[in-house]
C-alpha cells in the first residue's frame, strides 16, 4: 500500500556523507591511539550523535578533550562542505513521490547545519527538502528515541501507521519500528543483517523502494 509520507534519514541514505565523517574519525582516533578499521568504527559508532561517539569513545579509553565535540564538527562541516554526493536514485525518487502525492520529510540524528551544509549543494532536492529538516539533537530525543520520527510526521499531519520511513542504521530503524511505521533498511553495499534484525525491510536501491510502495 502507497504510504502517504516517507521520513528519510540524512546520512548515508540521501547524501553520501558517511566517508568522510569515518576519514576524520579514523584520524582522531589514530591521533588519540585507539587506532579502527573502517568496519570497527562502524560497529562501534554507526548511528549515534557526535557527542555520542565522544561518550562511546572517551569509555574506551580515548581521552578526547571536553571540547572535542566543537571542534570536531568543525573540521566535518568544512570537509563536507568541500563537496558531497547524493546517494544514486535520491532525486527521481523525489520525483516519484510528487507525483504521488507523498509528503516527505528528513529525521536526522545530525544538526541542521550539517544537513543544510550537505542537502543545500544540491538545488534540486533541496528546494524541497529545506522547510522539512528535523534533528533528533535538536528536539532533545536522538533516535533510537521514537520521538524524531514521531515529531516529523506529527509536523506533516500524517499519522504513524501510514508513514515509510527509510535507514541505514540499526539504531535508526529501531527508531523507526519504535514509532510504528513501516521502516526500509537502505543496504545498497549489502550487508543488511543488521537491519533485518531489527524489523527493517532491506533494500539496496530507492527504485526497489520505489516498486514496494507503488509509486
Amino acid at each position: 500500500m502507497t504510504p502517504r509520507a516517507v521520513l528519510f534519514d540524512c546520512d548515508g541514505v540521501l547524501v553520501d556523507s558517511e566517508p568522510a565523517a569515518f576519514d576524520l574519525l579514523g584520524d582522531e582516533l589514530a591521533a588519540h591511539g585507539h587506532a579502527m578499521d573502517r568496519e570497527e568504527m562502524e560497529r562501534t559508532f554507526v548511528g549515534t550523535t557526535i557527542t555520542g561517539v565522544a561518550e562511546r569513545a572517551r569509555a574506551l579509553g580515548v581521552d578526547f578533550a571536553p571540547d572535542w565535540v566543537e571542534r570536531f564538527y568543525d573540521r566535518l562541516y568544512a570537509r563536507l562542505g568541500e563537496g558531497t554526493a547524493l546517494m544514486p536514485g535520491v532525486a527521481a525518487f523525489l520525483d516519484r513521490l510528487d507525483r504521488a502525492g507523498v509528503v516527505y520529510a528528513v529525521g536526522s540524528n545530525g544538526t541542521v547545519r550539517k544537513m543544510e551544509t550537505t542537502l543545500s549543494q544540491h538545488p534540486e532536492v533541496w528546494q524541497r527538502l529545506r522547510a522539512r529538516l528535523f534533528s533528533g539533537q535538536e528536539i532533545g530525543a536522538p533516535k533510537p528515541d521514537p520521538a524524531l520520527y514521531l515529531a516529523a510526521a506529527q509536523a506533516l499531519g500524517v499519522a504513524p501507521a501510514d508513514c515509510v520511513v527509510v535507514e541505514d542504521s540499526p539504531t535508526g530503524a529501531r527508531a523507526g519500528v519504535a514509532a510504528g511505521m513501516r521502516v526500509f533498511g537502505y543496504a545498497p553495499q549489502g550487508g543488511g543483517a543488521a537491519l533485518a534484525e531489527v524489523g527493517a525491510e532491506v533494500v539496496d536501491s530507492f527504485d526497489e523502494i520505489a516498486a514496494r510502495i507503488g509509486v
